[in-house]
């Protein structure tokens, strides 16, 4: 009976068997990954540059995007390339890194969202106390503290997964390594510690879902209380992108675990792995943006600034090339003035 120390490396679910499907695989996530890129790196750049945007709604968007650019990129790349080589393994090493990192990005993103919910609470029901309970001391503290949480959470799910005996095989029935498939591997009944973890995972995520939950009943019922419409506008405005956002990543990574073992499907499966943990780092820079006029002017400033820049250094470059040209065809029409006007040394000895 093998274990954990014999394991090398681990066999990740493929997309698919034939060659042309891996290549429309590997295209697929290269949109995907060239969307969340371009998109969250556009917040996080006019987030923070733009002076408007100093605020703490935008720093903990902010937050965000790079949490979505960094869980997208401990999955996503490795399958683009297990499809590019036609290959299914990862290293031993590798898939525990790659755990780590998911559930250290995907918990420290869940945690933000509860913050952003209490931020739009506090910005909606008691504006009047915003900067007295969101100063910037503060919004660092609870940022830092949605970082610490899933670094903890990751720490300890992987430290546990990864000390269990294997003797299951090497075949995780995922695109990437996760510790429910990778404890249908172990052979040990230790696997208690684990079920202990996931329980109290499921508290934390079920508490934090409450609070938000609880967060926009109190919004709507406040916003629904604004005489004008346009103020109520304004209010739906804020607050319904970060509710579609909360929703998708929710609603997925629910069905994804909790679903009835009667649907276990492994392509059923890819597909719902593929919506919670790839398209909310392509499609969240357009919920926020879509209905946001400040973060669309800062965002279209600083692509203008972009494109000024480089049409600049396009102009300078070829300014540049210009009076190079120049000065070596004013040199060549001198030397060859002087060949035909000057006297040659040898002609002058003679």
């Amino acid at each position: 009976m093998s274990n954990s120390s014999s394991i090398t490396h681990f066999l990740l679910l493929p997309f698919a068997d034939t060659r042309e499907l891996q290549l429309c695989h590997f295209w697929l996530f290269l949109g995907i990954s060239l969307a969340a890129l371009v998109g969250n790196g556009l917040i996080i750049t006019s987030t923070a540059c733009d002076q408007h945007l100093h605020t703490p709604r935008y720093f903990f968007l902010l937050n965000l995007s790079l949490l979505d650019l960094c869980c997208i990129s401990t999955t996503v790349p490795r399958s683009m390339a297990n499809s590019l080589r036609d290959t299914r393994d990862i290293s031993y090493t590798g898939c525990a890194a790659q755990l780590f990192f998911f559930l250290f990005f995907i918990s420290a993103d869940y945690f933000l969202l509860t913050i952003m919910s209490y931020d739009r609470y506090v910005a909606i029901c008691k504006p009047l106390h915003y900067r007295a309970l969101l100063g910037s001391r503060a919004c660092v503290h609870m940022a830092a503290a949605a970082w610490g949480a899933g670094f903890l959470h990751a720490l300890l799910h992987t430290a546990n997964t990864f000390s269990l005996p294997l003797c299951g095989g090497n075949a995780v029935e995922q695109f990437f390594c996760v510790a429910p498939h990778i404890l249908k591997l172990s052979c040990s009944h230790s696997y208690l510690r684990e079920a202990g973890l996931l329980v109290l995972s499921c508290l934390l995520a079920l508490g934090s879902f409450v609070f938000i939950v609880g967060s926009y009943v109190q919004i709507f019922m406040a916003v629904l209380r604004i005489p004008s419409e346009q103020g109520r506008h304004k209010a739906f405005s804020m607050c319904l992108p970060h509710l579609a956002v909360v929703s998708l990543f929710v609603s997925t990574g629910t069905f994804v675990y909790l679903k009835p073992p009667s649907f276990s499907c492994p392509s059923l499966d890819l597909v719902l792995s593929v919506l919670y943990s790839g398209v909310p780092p392509a499609v969240n820079p357009l919920i926020y943006s879509l209905r946001n006029q400040e973060l669309k002017d800062a965002v279209r400033k600083q692509m203008t600034g972009c494109v000024s820049a480089a049409i600049h250094c396009l102009l300078s470059s070829a300014k540049g090339s210009q009076r190079w040209a120049i000065a070596f065809l004013s040199y060549k029409h001198l030397e060859m003035a002087a060949g035909v006007f000057g006297p040659s040394p040898s002609k002058g000895l003679g």
